[in-house]
């Protein structure tokens, strides 16, 4: 049984073990350093800066979905999906079906004006489980990050 619902605080600890996965089939496990406090008060606290949600089957959070709201000067406010995550265990059973089409219907009720997203250029398997859903690729833009503090 695949039950889809909004993440909890108490979700947080197995969301973190679920990014570790995440990180390492990335390739870049040593990337993880935010902390547990963190990542909570980021979900829960006063002023929180993202929502997920989490695909439980028989009780386990097996997948989820985390994203936040940007805003595009040219297209208004639009879901970016952080990180999309099936355990490998349950891949192939639907939950990233049932996570993706749940995200969809958000933003909807939200009135965003879409959703955004990565994918890694050699993750395979998501580039054909996006392609399911018509997506457009964009290889013109070059991704850019500074660390601070």
């Amino acid at each position: 049984m695949i039950h889809i619902r909004k993440a909890r605080k108490e979700d947080c600890a197995r969301l973190l073990e679920l990014i570790h996965e995440l990180a390492v089939f990335e390739k870049a496990p040593e990337q993880v350093t935010v902390t547990l406090e963190h990542f909570i008060e980021s979900g829960f606290g006063q002023q929180p800066v993202w929502w997920a949600f989490v695909a439980e089957v028989d009780g386990l959070v097996q997948g989820f979905a985390l994203y936040y709201i940007r805003y595009s000067t040219w297209k208004g406010q639009r879901m970016y999906l952080e990180d999309l995550l099936v355990t490998e265990s349950m891949r192939g059973k639907g939950l990233g079906k049932l996570l993706f089409d749940q995200l969809i219907e958000e933003a909807k009720e939200k009135k965003l004006t879409g959703i955004v997203w990565q994918v890694l250029e050699w993750n395979e398997p998501a580039i054909a489980f996006y392609k399911k859903y018509q997506a457009d690729f964009d290889a013109e833009w070059i991704n850019c990050s500074i660390p601070v503090g």
